[in-house]
């Protein structure tokens, strides 16, 4: 069990510094360390999102007897999940900090000091933020502990819920490049958006 949070712990951590080392070295990129904050963590997001889509449709399609039937998988997949939602926090802060530093995003009458940043991204993401700790105070141990291998189906179906997180993920990728002028042409950009 602990081998499975571990492995998340490392994973999704990893991942955003891989992806946000990439995209600040790669030629032809090169973005600078806030572009690259934000659009690492957003496919870290979009990669736990495929993950636990995939995994609620193989969990979903195994299970014939909506309450009995069991998976391996459902578990597994939760124990390795519970560290993306204590990471995604950090990683929304890093990227609500970096928006504070570019010109025109001072919220907070200006005031760049991280305690009013981090009074100012609980206000505005109070609820997904809420959300996160939800999933990991109420939400995990309901899942590993209370439903004691009962309704890996229902378990399933919850984690294909992530479905359309990879393609919202990517709409703002695209409005992010659109506004660095990346994309060639307005036709493209009017696309993104």
């Amino acid at each position: 069990m602990l081998s499975i949070i571990a492995a998340g712990s490392v994973f999704f951590p990893g991942l955003f510094l891989l992806s946000k080392q990439m995209l600040r070295c790669i030629p032809g990129l090169q973005w600078n360390e806030g572009d690259a904050t934000i659009v690492s963590a957003r496919l870290v997001s979009s990669i736990q999102a495929i993950m636990a889509s995939t995994a609620g449709y193989i969990i979903s399609s195994s299970c014939q007897d909506i309450i009995e039937d069991q998976h391996w998988l459902t578990s597994s997949y939760i124990l390795f999940a519970v560290p993306y939602f204590v990471y995604d926090i950090y990683a929304m802060f890093l990227c609500y900090w970096h928006k504070l530093q570019v010109k025109g995003h001072e919220v907070d009458n200006g005031s760049r000091s991280k305690a009013m940043a981090i009074a100012g991204y609980l206000r505005r993401e109070f609820l997904m933020v809420l959300h996160h700790v939800v999933m990991v105070t109420v939400c995990f141990p309901v899942s590993v502990f209370w439903r004691q291998g009962k309704g890996d189906y229902i378990q399933g179906v919850m984690f294909l819920a992530e479905l359309s997180t990879p393609s919202v993920c990517l709409g703002k990728i695209l409005i992010q490049i659109c506004l660095h002028s990346l994309l060639p042409g307005p036709f493209l950009c009017a696309m993104a958006v």
